[in-house]
């Protein structure tokens, strides 16, 4: 028997994201249900950084939910949970502009994270 809890990711965010989650204002992080986050958990961490640097920001994740699609999981998170910079139209485009719908036909990940201080 393993222990799966306590592991720590390192994902590459955006600057403007990354500003907004090492704020505190985003409190859900989207990303495409890929192989290598399947079995993302509550208490894992996550350690963002952007690419390219060395600025990362850690935090906890406290929730993993998977949706069907990307408009899903906006109507099931709120967005302003997502980015509350953004219209959800906005993000809709913007999230799909990051990943094609045959990464969203992957299934979506809304990852409720907090800041590690």
């Amino acid at each position: 028997m393993s222990d799966t809890t306590g592991r720590v990711r390192e994902l590459n965010l955006y600057r403007h994201y990354f500003d907004l989650v090492a704020s505190g204002t985003k409190t859900i992080e989207v990303r495409v249900k890929y192989p290598h986050l399947a079995d993302l958990a509550a208490g894992d961490s996550i350690r963002f950084r952007i690419k390219d640097t060395d600025k990362t920001c850690e935090v906890k994740v406290e929730r993993v939910t998977e949706y069907p699609d990307f408009e899903a999981l906006l109507d099931g998170e709120g967005p302003t949970n997502v980015n509350p910079t953004a219209s959800r139209d906005e993000q809709l485009a913007n999230i799909r502009a990051i990943y094609p719908s045959e990464k969203e036909a992957l299934g979506v990940l809304a990852i409720r994270i907090g800041l590690i201080n």
